[in-house]
């Protein structure tokens, strides 16, 4: 199915206000949809596109890219094995996995600089970084970046243009919503065990069957370990990526590096890390040592916490080697019985949603008095000149005793300030408890 998704708007700003000065690279990891979405604007902007996918490109079309010379050359080759006409400023080519004919992208500064068509490219950080050793990058790419399905979009390709629309109504009045709560936790709590990859969703929708989505998030999960396997033979990103849920749920302050590897194999481990996060499989919230509006100023890049791109397959990494019938987050998430240790779910949840609405990710912790635990806001955000603390809990209890002392201890740099929760919309204090489906609203 294709599945209508929100950079698709941002695609159109790019061709109406680049007017072919600039290609589009849409990045993400990999079965988010890049070349489903790419295809698709195609179709339905251009005359006519030629879609070049080079995983399945015959060796005729791939040899073009050795010799750009001649690019009147290389257009009539194009269509002549493609069997498609195209129009100046009417057309589109869309190189797909670019990465794997780095030859393509290198060519991309001549083909824009020519002006006669516009270019798309699809590819995922990592191996775009992986395969330019060799070539001139070109400066002239507008980066999207496609995440997996947030929650308006999986209403969408459930049919349900409405229910989003009206919550965002709800978000600016600031007002409980009652009576639609319950149902609203509902979806939600779908969405947590479906997630956001389209392939998952699609099956869902055809199938209606939770196992035959499980088997459908393993084959991605096995997808992106034999990718790790590829970027560290050493095993090491694969065995990171699995210690994931554990690490969340030890509640420890930071990704624990040493308790999922043995500390042998932890030599030059930052390069692997930052291999990771360019997969874009995972993403890192980072420790802000001095919190202030600008987070990034005291990044502390030795101190992150590791979280899943997509929450649905967060759910099934977590009890990856048990049977679909031995998850207990899925019965347990089904049945709204979800436990207060259960709450790292949630937290990848609210992580998914803040980095799919373009934040990127910090926290914070501090020592309480006693200076034997420590107090932490999960995420902090800025807007405008102030600082917006978040903590999740995973069940409707209120207390929030780091948020507070957060704020009192930055009162000058503090703005909003949210507890994100199961339960409705309510203030207690300055602090607006919001439920967990509001959380991209922010």
């Amino acid at each position: 199915m294709i599945f209508k998704r929100k950079l698709y708007e941002k695609m159109l700003t790019w061709k109406q206000e680049r007017k072919g000065r600039t290609a589009l690279l849409i990045k993400g990891a990999r079965r988010v949809g890049k070349s489903t979405l790419a295809e698709d604007f195609a179709k339905r902007e251009y005359k006519t596109y030629i879609l070049i996918d080079f995983a399945h490109v015959s060796k005729k079309i791939n040899d073009l890219f050795e010799d750009m010379s001649d690019l009147d050359f290389f257009f009539m080759r194009l269509q002549v094995e493609t069997g498609i006409t195209l129009h100046e400023r009417e057309s589109v080519i869309v190189f797909d996995e670019v990465q794997l004919q780095p030859f393509a992208r290198q060519a991309i500064k001549y083909l824009v600089k020519d002006g006669r068509y516009d270019y798309i490219e699809t590819g995922s950080l990592l191996t775009l970084k992986k395969n330019v050793q060799n070539i001139v990058i070109p400066s002239e790419e507008t980066r999207l970046t496609l995440y997996p399905m947030d929650l308006e979009e999986f209403y969408w390709a459930l049919g349900n243009e409405t229910t989003y629309t009206i919550l965002r109504k709800i978000w600016d009045m600031k007002r409980p919503l009652e009576g639609s709560h319950r149902k609203l936790m509902r979806d939600l709590r779908l969405y947590m065990l479906v997630g956001g990859m389209p392939q998952a969703v699609d099956t869902y929708i055809t199938t209606n069957n939770m196992q035959a989505v499980d088997t459908t998030k393993r084959e991605i999960i096995a997808l992106y370990e034999d990718d790790f396997r590829k970027i560290d033979a050493l095993g090491r990103a694969s065995r990171l990526f699995r210690a994931i849920p554990g690490q969340l749920s030890s509640n420890a302050s930071r990704y624990q590096v040493g308790g999922a590897l043995e500390s042998k194999r932890t030599e030059r481990i930052d390069e692997v890390i930052a291999d990771m996060e360019d997969s874009q499989v995972v993403g890192l919230a980072y420790h802000a040592n001095d919190p202030n509006v600008g987070l990034g100023l005291t990044k502390d890049l030795n101190r992150y916490k590791m979280f899943l791109v997509d929450t649905g397959l967060f759910v099934t990494l977590a009890f990856l080697d048990k049977d679909f019938t031995e998850n207990v987050i899925y019965s347990k998430l089904l049945g709204d019985k979800l436990e207060a240790n259960m709450g790292y779910v949630y937290e990848n949840l609210v992580a998914q949603m803040l980095r799919a609405a373009g934040n990127e990710l910090y926290y914070y912790t501090f020592p309480t008095e006693s200076s034997k635990h420590n107090y932490e806001v999960d995420f902090l955000l800025t807007r405008g000149s102030k600082l917006v603390p978040l903590e999740v809990k995973s069940s409707g209890y209120k207390s929030h005793k780091s948020l507070d002392t957060f704020c009192e201890k930055f009162s000058s740099r503090v703005g909003d300030r949210y507890l994100i929760y199961t339960k409705d919309y309510q203030k207690d204090g300055a602090i607006q408890c919001l439920p967990v489906y509001m959380t991209g609203l922010i």
